[in-house]
This record gives structure tokens, C-alpha cells and sequence, in this order.
């Protein structure tokens, strides 16, 4: 092999420098994740309607980093061929991160300048473009990332690389989750939440900024071809995406089972992630629905709103600080075990989390609970990419990566539509005109897919454990 294509192991300092744009990314989601519901419940969003601006994500993602990913993979550059992708995502999110808790105040202002009354929806409308921007430009920055590690990091190094994301995903989210509850605790300050959505902004532009500096591309430059070459390229056409989708589940039998298990296995995690801030809101401190009460009905249950969402916001602190844990643990367990037990052991540990939530609601049993889904959350983010990267083909990398994220991605759909639907239709009253929803449900959906996915997951074959 030539000495020039022999990737050299990467140091801890390496690793550090490349996992901190992922975590800027996180902390940007997490902001997402965890007050988005309580910004578009304030501007009248439903729990189906909810569910429907969530698919933002799903839909991205399955269309953004497939062809992200392949454009990455020929993408001509003297940055690389990845990093154009990291730091443009980054930069267009920040500004759709400062507008999207801002739109009810854009909307009042388009009205002021142009003296037309806008429908009541207008803020909401505004919201939700800027949720699809966010998600899209987080896609486009996720996609070449993952495809990264198989640039710039040797085949022996994958699970760690993947752990050290998972390192940065966990540190991420509990710097995003725990910030505004520690300065209430700490400075009896509360940071509003366009504030927080501008430190998430700052956060995910400058760690990319950061991994762009630090971790070095090798230049890509159009390499020269004879004549002959050229009319060849010319007449043969482009591979189309179905082709890909061909090749990509050629590459391997057991390609396909880690699909269905990514699949199961993120419809369980979604449950979790889409509703559990409004869970912690209206289940767990028993806020009625506020969409459409009367402002003396919102100024009473005010306090009782935002204790809600601070908790939420602990409890994702928990939930990824535990993440941030266990991640290098895990890694060097599965090199040892192989990423198929280690990751049987860890979705089981999240079922029995998610049971628990669903049946009792007291507070300090719910943070417990979240922290022993981290474990689940810290394998989720790295073994099923381990696991799938040992069938990549070089050249293929942001391609492979694109099309595995359908498997994320797809299950979204159903969580956003399906699963926001039902809890939609299990009401229970309140008071004499106030009602409820059972957001607890959720966790019950969650459990039986995650089964699902470790079922699935006992039966793919695993190279890892024969190393």
C-alpha cells in the first residue's frame, strides 16, 4: 500500500479537536429539541400540529443527507471535501437559531411595516420555516461528518471515533440542557429562551469553525484523465439514487438488519426526545393544555410552565451527562465484547427506563430514569455507525453515510405523524373547561419498538466479535 494513503492513528488531542464541531451541532439540536414545543405551544401549535412541524427533521434528513453525502463524496475543494458542508450548515442554522423564537415578534413587525393584518398563525407559520431550515442545515452538516471518520481516521479507530462523537453529543446537550436551569439555581437568573437559542447559535458556529481549523482534509483537486477517459465519463450516465440504494444494500446481508434495527430503534428514541419536554410540562408538573385558554388561565399555571420546562431541561441534562459518561466506556467495551452485545445490553437498559416513565411520574424517579436512557443514547449514536462502517467501500463514505440516515430519519415521520395523532386523541379534562393529554403514552410506543430493535439486532453478525 502506498505510505501516502496509510491514515496514521489519530492522539486524544486529535480526537478532541475532531468531535468539537459535533459538539456545537448537539447543542444546537438539543436548544431544538427541548424548547421548541414550549415556542410553538405559545403559538398555538396542537399536539398533532406539533408532530407536523417535527417532520421537518425526518424529511430533511432523507432527502438533505443522501445528496449531501453524495455530493460530498465528489465534491472538488481545496478545504476538502467535507468541511464546505460542516461550516455552511453551521453558519445558515445560526441565523434560523436566532429568528425561529423571535417569529411571533417578526410576524407583529411585518404587520407595523406593511399595515396588513396577518392571519393569527403567521408567528407559527414563521416558526416553522425556520424549524425546516435549522434541521436541513444540520443534516447538511451531519452527513459529511459522520463520512469524515473514514476520511481522516484509520479502519482500527471507527468504534472510538464514533465513541468520541457520542462523548461530544453527551457534553453538548448537558452544556445546552443545564445551562439556563443552573444560572436560576446558582444567580436566581432565568436566560430567556431567544437568549439560549443564541448561545446555541454561537456554539454551533464556532466548534465547526474550530474542527475546520484543527482537523486537516487532504486537498481534492480534479485529477487529470486521458481523452479516452474523458468520453467514457461523458457517456456513461450518472448512477442514480435508486442505484445507490441498489449498491448500498449489496454491500452486505447484514447492511440490511442494521437498517431495520436503526429503524425500530429510532422510532423508541424519537418517542422520547419529540414529547418529553411537554410530558415533563403537562404530565409530571399537571399543566393543562394551553392553546387555546383563556391569558388569566396562562398567568396561573405560568410558573408552574416554566418549572416544567426547566425540569425538562435538567432532565436532558441528566440524560446526556450520562451519555457523556459512558461513551468512551462503551467503546472500549465493544472492542472487547463486539458492538452487538454491548448495544443489545445498552437499548435494554432504555426500555426498562422508558417502562418506568410511563408509570410513575414523580420527579426524582423520572431524572433517574432519563439518566439510565443515556446509556441507551450513548450506544445509539455510536455502535449501529461501528457496526455499519465495516461494509463501507472506500470512495463511498458520505454516500453509505446519507442513505443510512433514511433509517434515522424515516421513523421520525411515524413518531410525527402516527404517534403526535394518537396522544391527539387521548384527552382528559381538567378543571370544568380546561383539558389534558396522556403525553405519557409515548413511552409505552417507545418500548415496544426498542424491543423491536434489540430483537433485531441479536440477529446481525457482528465482524467486530471476531476480532
Amino acid at each position: 500500500m502506498d505510505e501516502n494513503n496509510v491514515l496514521k492513528k489519530f492522539t486524544t488531542a486529535q480526537f478532541l479537536n475532531f468531535c468539537l464541531g459535533f459538539f456545537g451541532l448537539q447543542f444546537a439540536w438539543q436548544m431544538r429539541i427541548i424548547l421548541s414545543g414550549p415556542v410553538t405551544e405559545s403559538l398555538g401549535a396542537s399536539p398533532f400540529l406539533y408532530g407536523l412541524i417535527w417532520l421537518a427533521g425526518p424529511f430533511t434528513g432523507m432527502v438533505v443527507q443522501p445528496i449531501v453525502g453524495a455530493l460530498s463524496d465528489k465534491t472538488v475543494s481545496p478545504w476538502g471535501r467535507r468541511r464546505p458542508y460542516l461550516l455552511g450548515g453551521a453558519i445558515i442554522a445560526s441565523l434560523a437559531l436566532w429568528i425561529f423564537p423571535n417569529s411571533g415578534n417578526i410576524a407583529g413587525w411585518l404587520e407595523n411595516i406593511s399595515g396588513i393584518t396577518f392571519p393569527a398563525l403567521t408567528g407559527l407559520f414563521i416558526a416553522a420555516i425556520m424549524i425546516w431550515v435549522i434541521d436541513a442545515c444540520i443534516n447538511i452538516a451531519q452527513g459529511p461528518y459522520r463520512a469524515l471518520i473514514p476520511d481522516v481516521v484509520p479502519q482500527e479507530q471507527h468504534s472510538l471515533a464514533n465513541s468520541y462523537i457520542s462523548l461530544a453529543i453527551g457534553l453538548g446537550s448537558v452544556v445546552a440542557a443545564a445551562t439556563a436551569p443552573f444560572l436560576k439555581w446558582a444567580f436566581n437568573y432565568q436566560m430567556s429562551i431567544p437568549a439560549q437559542f443564541i448561545m446555541a447559535a454561537v456554539a454551533f458556529t464556532l466548534g465547526m469553525l474550530w474542527t475546520c481549523i484543527f482537523i486537516k482534509e487532504k486537498a481534492t483537486k480534479r485529477q487529470e484523465k486521458s481523452e479516452a477517459e474523458t468520453v467514457q465519463e461523458e457517456v456513461v450516465p450518472n448512477v442514480s439514487f435508486w442505484q445507490s440504494l441498489k449498491d448500498f444494500f449489496a454491500l452486505s446481508p447484514e447492511v440490511g438488519k442494521i437498517c431495520w434495527m436503526q429503524f425500530f430503534t429510532w422510532i423508541g428514541t424519537m418517542c422520547m426526545m419529540i414529547f418529553f419536554t411537554q410530558y415533563s410540562v403537562h404530565t409530571v408538573f399537571g399543566v393543562p393544555d394551553m392553546t387555546s385558554v383563556s391569558e388569566a388561565a396562562q398567568k396561573m399555571y405560568a410558573d408552574a410552565n416554566l418549572s416544567g420546562t426547566n425540569f425538562s431541561s435538567i432532565c436532558f441534562a441528566i440524560f446526556n451527562l450520562v451519555c457523556f459518561l459512558v461513551a468512551i466506556p462503551i467503546g472500549i467495551l465493544s472492542a472487547k465484547y463486539g458492538n452487538k452485545k454491548v448495544h443489545i445490553i445498552s437499548i435494554l437498559s432504555m426500555i426498562a427506563a422508558y417502562l418506568v416513565m410511563g408509570l410513575c411520574h414523580n420527579k426524582v424517579v423520572v431524572a433517574s430514569m432519563m439518566g439510565l436512557a443515556g446509556i441507551g443514547w450513548a450506544s445509539i449514536c455510536a455502535l449501529p455507525f461501528a457496526m455499519l462502517s465495516q461494509y463501507i467501500k472506500k470512495g463511498t463514505e458520505g454516500s453509505v453515510m446519507g442513505i443510512f440516515n433514511i433509517f434515522i430519519a424515516g421513523p421520525q415521520v411515524f413518531v410525527c405523524t402516527l404517534v403526535a395523532w394518537f396522544i391527539s386523541q387521548c384527552t382528559f379534562s381538567v378543571g370544568e373547561d380546561m383539558v389534558n393529554y396522556h403525553w405519557g403514552y409515548c413511552f409505552y410506543i417507545g418500548a415496544v419498538t426498542l424491543l423491536l430493535a434489540a430483537l433485531v439486532a441479536a440477529k446481525v453478525k457482528d465482524i467486530s466479535e471476531n476480532k
